[in-house]
């Protein structure tokens, strides 16, 4: 990290996210509130929640190049602000149209979340980038773990509206931080735009930069490691990961309570703790992922096959075995390896294939996840209209299954080839100078 400085910065992060774990469940966790408050269906809730995902595919590339222009500290302010309004909307509103339109803010509050706060994680934790990104989803777990338990909570007393409530004082603290907190990226962007406007002012030219040489000092570096650069379809490949990652992580998230009460025949309580132990899963991969990238210094790749191949066999599990202790184990078993970190992993995976101006990368990245955000829940609404809700769950979750192998394949590609791209072995450890 670069001092205590930035202290401030990673809190502004990490409320960021911890705020974002509760947006991305508290529709589907709250389903049958909403159900009966817009006057609709549950697949017209999963249509609700799609409006998320379609607001995240269509600007989170924009907001990556955006936070490059004008800086982090602005794209997290205004990414608050979208978010209380999100919350407000969704615990006053009685009106569907309304909700999507709700549900479209909160997917673009996420895109200036994701466009400023990966890097300026990275940009804050030097010393080890990698963990930094991935204990994002840390944050985003315990919200998670928590959440589905005070709404049952909640429920139960009566005051299920406490639940958005508290989400609106939290988006008011990240705001806050957001304006005190010191961003190095954007004080070296004023420190350059300074250094132009003294040589326009004295007559002079400002030097056009050669591509390598526009690239920041991480990216540079990352350049530097190639022994043979890799074809462009790795990173055609690695963007598309992102879909991947995001679809069999998002859709298991919102559906995994559902699937306890309607498939397995759970109480409510029992249903919602599949979620609890979905991010308690998640919570550990974070925490066994970061050791091991930071302390044993495992590269991505390695990290991501392994999670690949767990993810298939969770999700056959609960796709075959429909007892209440199985799937409780295989709820978990797809949080620690479909979401324990794997969809950052993959922003990592993605800046060392393809080096470049990080906010750009992940945009790219990130409009392959805003895809997959907005097609798993219309998909799940479709199944929905066509063979009921048990079936359409099942269904989506066989969906993941076969995502899942062929993000294996992929990565198994790219572990096979890395050695001819990077000379080592993909199963090597990072050197000192990596």
């Amino acid at each position: 990290m670069r001092g205590k400085k930035y202290l401030w910065t990673l809190a502004a992060v990490y409320m960021a996210y911890l705020t974002h774990g509760i947006q991305a469940i508290v529709i589907s966790q709250n389903l049958d509130q909403f159900v009966v408050q817009w006057g609709t269906d549950a697949a017209g809730v999963y249509k609700v929640i799609a409006y998320t995902g379609l607001a995240k595919f269509l600007s989170v590339w924009i907001c990556g190049e955006l936070s490059d222009k004008i800086g982090r500290k602005l794209m997290i302010a205004i990414g608050a602000v979208m978010y209380i309004a999100f919350f407000a909307g969704m615990l006053t509103t009685t009106s569907l149209a309304i909700a999507g339109v709700c549900a479209f803010m909160a997917g673009l509050a996420t895109s200036f979340f994701d466009g400023a706060c990966y890097p300026a994680a990275q940009e804050s934790w030097t010393k080890a980038p990698s963990s930094a990104v991935i204990l994002i989803k840390g944050v985003i777990s315990v919200s998670g773990l928590i959440y589905p338990m005070l709404v049952v909570s909640l429920k139960a007393a009566g005051s299920w509206q406490v639940g958005l409530i508290i989400p609106i004082v939290m988006s008011v603290i990240i705001f806050l931080l957001a304006v005190v907190a010191p961003y190095s990226y954007d004080s070296e962007l004023k420190d350059k735009r300074a250094k132009a406007k003294e040589l326009k002012a004295a007559g002079k030219e400002v030097p056009k930069l050669a591509k390598e040489d526009r690239l920041d000092a991480d990216a540079q570096k990352a350049a530097a490691r190639f022994v043979k650069k890799p074809p462009m379809a790795v990173t055609v490949g690695c963007a598309l990961y992102g879909f991947i990652a995001m679809a069999t992580m998002y859709s298991a998230q919102q559906l995994l309570k559902r699937y306890g009460l309607t498939v397995v025949g759970m109480d409510e309580l029992k249903a919602a703790s599949l979620t609890s132990l979905y991010t308690f899963g998640s919570i550990a991969a974070v925490l066994t992922w970061a050791f091991l990238m930071a302390k044993a210094r495992w590269r991505t790749l390695k990290v991501l096959i392994i999670d690949l191949a767990g993810s298939i066999l969770a999700y056959v599990l609960v796709c075959t075995v429909k007892s209440d202790i199985v799937v409780q184990i295989a709820s978990a078993a797809i949080g620690f390896f479909a979401a324990g970190g794997a969809l950052q992993c993959g922003v990592s995976l993605m800046q060392e294939f393809h080096p470049g101006n990080k906010g750009r990368n992940l945009g790219i990245y990130y409009t392959f996840m805003g895809l997959a955000s907005y097609a798993m829940p219309l998909i799940q609404s479709w199944f929905t209209a066509d063979v009921g809700e048990g079936q359409a769950i099942v269904n989506s979750l066989l969906l993941n299954l076969g995502l899942a192998i062929v993000g294996a394949i992929f990565m198994v590609f790219l572990a096979v080839n890395y050695k001819k791209w990077f000379g080592v072995s993909a199963f090597s450890k990072k050197g000192e100078n990596e």
